[in-house]
């Protein structure tokens, strides 16, 4: 693996710290990754939670704490590399594209949904962007939009696997075809059309694959597929630099592989976390009661979910790990310490 160039900055590790929504990867986390040499990425999901203005105007909040977090991982690592992801679901995520321009940041990452406006949404800005795929052919629909509307292409593509945490790009009945060496062909597939494009425009595209990279051997495999880095997200979550509560991290600690589950999001997408006793209520079909309506998901009915991501969430990032929905990869049961971001970094990429 080289090197990853992005705009004027380069890494001196081809990792990027994968965005965790609602406090769980925000400035302190990401500024200690870029720290290290590789691009430390802050969340922008409800990242206000902790605003006091935030249960009557989460979205003034929101827009604030971008701001916030950008200058706290900057007070960390001045000359590294720092972004953003940003979920083109959020309801308010052209927004908070903008915000994340406006902070300075290096990067946005965009998933959870095709980010067909982020070209427009950072013209004229030094942020690169890249959107996050799962399969060639959500590739080759975003890659060619970008190309036909924009006449431009992507700075960096992130491969998210069916190995990945939290929400995930696939239809649950997908999830059981894509073994390993199934996948490895896909993502084969996708390094191939990412580097059409580039080609077609003259640039290098580094493409990293996320999803099911926890250690060493993880980052070798996909090293062998021409990945050019890898995004890891629930590694760092049980480091002392990761943003949420001491209670969180200890329940990926405790977990063990059958703990770990493909669950349903409140609108629907399959995505994978810990069964603890709420999901286990939300899976035996009971309706959780929660609070109004905070804005997070563009596609949300408040009055059909079975309990809200929102108040899941900050319960995580908070410690009541009883009551919330523990988003997590699918080697998150390895996790037997809490070590640093550093710690963490050397047994990648020793």
């Amino acid at each position: 693996m080289k090197n990853m160039k992005i705009g004027d900055k380069l890494t001196r590790i081809p990792l990027i710290q994968g965005g965790m929504g609602v406090g769980i990867s925000l400035g302190r986390l990401a500024g200690a990754v870029a720290k290290e040499g590789g691009v430390g990425i802050i969340s922008t999901a409800q990242i206000g939670y902790r605003e006091p203005d935030f249960d009557d105007n989460p979205a003034e909040a929101n827009l604030r704490a971008i701001r916030r977090e950008m200058e706290k991982a900057r007070a960390i690592s001045p000359d590294g590399i720092i972004g953003f992801n940003v979920m083109t679901a959020l309801r308010e995520h052209a927004e908070h594209i903008r915000a994340a321009v406006k902070a300075g940041a290096d990067i946005i990452i965009s998933g959870a949904g095709l980010p067909t406006e982020l070209p427009a949404l950072t013209e004229g800005s030094r942020t690169k962007i890249a959107p996050i795929v799962s399969t060639d052919k959500s590739a080759q629909v975003i890659l060619k939009y970008w190309d036909r509307k924009y006449k431009r292409t992507a700075d960096l593509v992130v491969i998210e696997g069916p190995l990945a945490g939290g929400h995930l790009g696939f239809k649950k009945e997908d999830l059981s075809e894509y073994t390993p060496d199934v996948y490895s062909e896909e993502i084969r597939r996708i390094i191939r059309t990412v580097k059409s494009y580039g080609e077609k425009y003259g640039v290098d595209i580094p493409v990293v694959v996320a999803g099911g990279i926890y250690d060493g051997d993880d980052v070798k495999r996909v090293m062998a597929l021409g990945a050019d880095g890898v995004q890891v997200a629930t590694r760092f979550v049980t480091t002392e630099e990761c943003d949420a509560d001491i209670r969180y991290k200890e329940a990926y600690i405790r977990a063990s592989e059958e703990d770990i589950a493909i669950v349903k999001s409140p609108v629907g997408m399959p995505g994978r976390a810990i069964l603890n006793p709420f999901m286990k209520r939300v899976m035996a079909g009971g309706k959780i009661p929660h609070s109004p309506c905070h804005g997070c998901l563009a596609k949300c009915k408040p009055a059909e979910i079975p309990y809200c991501i929102t108040d899941g969430l900050i319960n995580a990032v908070k410690g009541n790990v009883e009551n919330a929905l523990l988003f997590c990869g699918a080697k998150a049961w390895k996790a037997q310490k809490i070590d640093t971001v550093r710690e963490a970094v050397q047994e990648l990429f020793a």
